[in-house]
């Protein structure tokens, strides 16, 4: 069999991609890109992997989130800060409900692409090429608009690696440290709606301040003021993806050096197509959405592609079936990863199925319904006896109104209020922070249980 190539997805089915009309610049910025420096490592992408591993025998746990799709018009050091700030609140509280550690991955970074459900939109009577995020064409409803420029792929580029530069600052520069950001989480707690959650705020105050008495606090412990992040994104454009990948010296294999991880899409996973050919060749973590029409026999054959040597971590299966609907896909795909003996990570995505059209106009996600998903992914998982190893969640630091419900109560009237995503909603900071709460509280239950059941 061939030697796999950084190229090869050339040769098979392309869908979700944009056609360049101008392939003379479009080759100018893909030899410029391949002659930039990765924006992450080789070592950065296995130390991943060996967490996920983790997490899918139950060590750990993986909570991945961030932006829907990354903009150049709201790009900001504030909004990277707050939305980093949101996801070690989040890590925290499922720390102290799974009593593991929480891998941190962010949609950061490189979730500039997105796939889109019709090749064009209309709008007033007038068609025009969609918009597929702002790494291949604009947001403003206008033919020039809408013509894919490859030059993006430099802007996306520049971008990320900012984004990584504050990341990787953040991450060991002492914003990280523990007690500050427990200190952010006291905060939410005192409001009144948020008093379900002080009891668990409150345990974890008990548990640092031991620590502190019993000698173990920021300044004795590197482990208490820094923390690993990394970053992911869907791997859509894959001539920017090409661009960036190069070969590990180490160990002689091909790395995608524009993100510690990339996932394939729920409509791009065909087992033939370039998605897949791209991902199976890169050593990277990869994830798998698995949605209501994925089948049994694909999953199977994907798995083969993405994992031939079966490896822990390399494959996370990220479930996205809608709320009601969990209980119906998901045991039949569990049953085929226990047939083929695989290795693999599952998470839930209780965003994705969940997207509803408001009375008002607007796209949201009713709160209530993402939570439901959750909570069905955990009852199959204990049901299965299998694990449930993560979350993924489209979220922002921001103070957002584009999903309805949690303890502020966002309504389908203040939608309008402050609809900043270019493409599909978020959760907001204190909703984000709010699931988890209850995520915490389903870690816990489980543990509890599986504790009682090995008496």
């Amino acid at each position: 069999m061939a030697e796999w190539q950084k190229s090869d997805w050339r040769n098979k089915p392309r869908v979700q991609m944009p056609d360049y009309t101008d392939t003379e610049a479009l080759h100018a910025v893909e030899a410029q890109l391949a002659s930039y420096p990765p924006l992450v490592f080789a070592g950065e992408a296995r130390s991943l992997k060996a967490k996920l591993g983790a997490a899918s025998r139950g060590e750990a746990f993986m909570l991945q989130g961030g932006d829907c799709a990354e903009s150049f018009e709201q790009f900001s050091a504030d909004a990277i800060r707050d939305t980093f700030k949101v996801m070690l609140q989040m890590a925290m509280v499922l720390t102290y409900g799974a009593k593991v550690p929480v891998v941190k991955v962010g949609r950061m970074a490189g979730q500039f692409a997105k796939p889109r459900s019709a090749p064009t939109e209309v709008v007033d009577g007038v068609e025009l090429p969609s918009y597929r995020g702002d790494i291949i064409n604009e947001l403003d409803f206008t033919p020039e608009a809408r013509i894919p420029d490859p030059k993006k792929m430099l802007q996306a580029y520049t971008q990320a690696a900012a984004t990584l530069n504050l990341l990787r600052a953040f991450s060991t520069g002492g914003y990280a440290d523990v007690h500050q950001v427990h200190a952010w989480t006291l905060g939410f707690t005192e409001s009144e709606r948020a008093a379900d959650y002080r009891d668990m705020a409150n345990r974890i105050s008990d548990t640092l301040d031991f620590m502190r008495a019993a000698g173990v606090s920021s300044s004795t412990s590197s482990a208490l003021r820094t923390v690993d992040f990394y970053t992911s994104h869907e791997s859509l454009l894959l001539e920017y993806e090409e661009a960036l990948t190069r070969l590990d010296s180490t160990s002689g294999k091909w790395l995608a050096g524009s993100g510690h991880m990339i996932w394939i899409g729920d409509r791009t996973r065909q087992p033939d197509g370039a998605h897949v050919e791209f991902a199976r060749g890169v050593l990277n973590p990869i994830g798998l959405k698995c949605g209501p029409t994925t089948t049994a026999d694909d999953l199977k054959v994907l798995m083969e592609k993405l994992n031939p040597e079966n490896e822990a971590g390399r494959l996370t299966l990220i479930a996205r079936f809608g709320a009601g609907s969990v209980g119906e896909h998901l045991p039949r795909l569990i049953k085929a990863v226990q047939e083929e003996g695989a290795n693999v990570l599952w998470t839930c995505d209780p965003m994705h199925g969940n997207t509803i059209k408001s009375a008002t106009g607007y796209k949201t996600r009713p709160f209530d319904s993402v939570l439901r998903e959750v909570r069905e992914f955990f009852g199959v998982h204990k049901a299965e006896g299998t694990v449930p190893g993560g979350v993924h969640f489209e979220m922002t630091g921001q103070d957002v109104t584009e999903c309805t419900g949690g303890v502020r109560a966002v309504t389908e009237e203040n939608l309008s209020d402050r609809y900043h995503t270019a493409c599909d909603p978020r959760l907001n900071a204190s909703q984000s922070l709010e699931l988890a709460f209850l995520v915490a509280e389903e870690l816990s239950n489980l543990r509890e249980t599986r504790a009682a059941e090995a008496v």
